[in-house]
């Protein structure tokens, strides 16, 4: 039974799920575009989406939060510096999930997802 459970258990170990999470995230925002699984996109996609929210509240208390979450400090950085005026008019809805040709060999559903 899932019932309530929201986040993608990917088939990983909640160590390894969190990391990969955590990677995928960063490589989202210094990229803005990457290609991955359907699957993975749409769990990644809450994380970016909250990492953009801390970075448009600009605090110390969210700086802080989001240097704890994504491996980059200069990205992090960065990622405060522009989101206000990037997202400032946003109220949410911060990355587009695209799919696309499904991975040879597995059959996989891929998907590109992008910042807006």
């Amino acid at each position: 039974m899932r019932h309530r459970c929201r986040v993608a258990l990917l088939s990983k170990p909640a160590d390894q799920r969190k990391a990969l999470l955590r990677a995928l995230a960063t490589e989202l925002i210094r990229h803005g575009r990457i290609t991955t699984t359907k699957t993975r996109a749409k769990a990644v996609r809450t994380e970016v989406e909250r990492m953009i929210t801390l970075a448009k509240d600009g605090s110390l208390p969210a700086r802080r939060r989001a240097l704890g979450y994504l491996y980059d400090k200069q990205l992090v950085h960065s990622l405060f510096e522009g989101a206000s005026e990037r997202y400032g008019s946003r109220n949410g809805g911060y990355t587009r999930i695209i799919r696309t040709i499904r991975r040879q060999g597995d059959n996989a559903e891929m998907a590109v997802i992008e910042l807006v």
